[in-house]
Formats: C-alpha cells, structure tokens, sequence
C-alpha cells in the first residue's frame, strides 16, 4: 500500500533565501543631540548595546552559506553587518532602497521623543497604520515601491542562494505585512538584532519566520522595538 509522509518545507528552484536582520540597538535620542541626517534620514550610530547585538549576529549566521550581505546607505545597518562581514569575507552590497521609513519632520530623533510624549499625531498615525500622517512621511505606495525594488533586485541577482540584508525595523514590518497580507503595521516592532525569513521566487513571497531573537534575548529591554 502506497504510503504518504509529510514532508518538510523546501525552497523552489530559483527562489532566493533572504534574511532580514534588523539593525543592533542604535544610540538614545534627545533635543539638543539630534541624528544627523544622509538625504533626509536620520543616520544614528549603533548604542554600545547595539554593538554587542552585532556581535551576536554575527555569531549566530557565521557557519550559514550566505552568498552575499546587502545593507541599506544608513550606518547602523553597516555597523551591524560589520562583524558577519568579517566572519565570512564578503564586503556588504550598500542598496539604498532599503533604508527606513522616511519620517518627514519628525526624522532626526524627533519621532522617539513624540512618542513618548504621547504626540496626538502619533497616536493617530498608529490608530490609521499610515506613515505619511506624520508631515512629510513617506507613503504606503511610496515605500512598497522602494522595498519591493530593491528585494527583487536581490532576488534577480541570487538564485538558489541564501543572503543577509542587514536593514530596519519599518523595512522588516512593511515586507512580513506585504507577504502576509496583514494589515500595514500589524508586523512593526521586530527587535533588534532579530532575523526573519522570507523566500523570494518571482512575486511571491513567503514568510518562514520572523522576529527569531534567541542569540539577542539578553539584550532586550523595554522599546527594543521602536523604530530608528
């Protein structure tokens, strides 16, 4: 008699293996040191905390097969692929295209010290799920058009491949809600230092994990995932 085993998950051919690691913890905001900016974005340096999260990246992805590192033009996504770089000789591939969330007039820190002000403005933007309630933010159109750009010029250069992007915490949330077809913000707030798991083939995207933050746990702390 014909038997029929359940088998486990594989990857088509052709399809790409991406593994979107959020950025270590980067350094605390305040009104009379705000972020520099690099074309409008706030560009913060990782925390002494997001650096030791760096470290622990590292360490947890250095005996995969990674074909390629991909980070976005902002230093805290460079600082944090720094040490898996290392491990496995490869220069990270800067894509501009998976920078964050553009803020408008709250970027530079500014969106950290409204929120915890408790902004109006912020409570209506997660109420409506919708960046650009913020004056000047970037739009849901606006940001699905970059992100899946840049994915699927990943995908298109990385066949049968598994890679790293090193990139950020709205980057993270925007992609896992695509796929999933969630509601926009319903996957924000992925940790720092986390990985999750998609797999790319043509249009489709699948979600394999998200948020994995074992090698980071003694890290966390409260607003660990906040964005920028």
């Amino acid at each position: 008699m014909s038997e029929y085993r359940q088998h486990s998950y594989q990857a088509p051919a052709g399809a790409t293996e991406v593994l979107l690691v959020r950025h270590g913890e980067s350094r605390a905001a305040s009104a009379d040191n705000p972020f520099p900016l690099v074309d409008g974005h706030g560009d913060p340096e990782l925390h002494p905390n997001g650096e030791q999260q760096a470290i622990m990246v590292g360490e947890r992805l250095r005996h995969e097969t990674i074909a390629a590192i991909y980070v976005s033009n902002l230093r805290r996504t460079q600082q944090t692929a720094a040490p898996l770089s290392r491990h496995l000789n490869l220069q990270p591939k800067i894509d501009p295209d998976l920078r964050e969330v553009f803020l408008g007039e709250w970027e530079g820190g500014v969106m950290r010290i409204r929120a915890a002000a408790g902004d109006p403005i912020f409570t209506q933007m997660q109420e409506q799920q919708r960046w650009d309630v913020i004056p000047g933010g970037e739009s849901w159109d606006n940001l699905n058009t970059r992100l899946l750009r840049g994915l699927g010029r990943i995908h298109a250069a990385h066949p049968n491949e598994k890679v790293v992007a090193v990139v950020h915490g709205g980057v993270i949330g925007h992609l896992v809600a695509h796929a999933s077809g969630a509601q926009p913000f319903a996957f924000n707030g992925a940790d720092n230092g986390s990985i999750t798991h998609l797999v790319v083939h043509g249009e489709q995207i699948k979600v394999r994990s998200f948020n994995d933050n074992t090698h980071v746990q003694t890290t966390l702390h409260d607003g660990s995932g906040q964005l920028t």
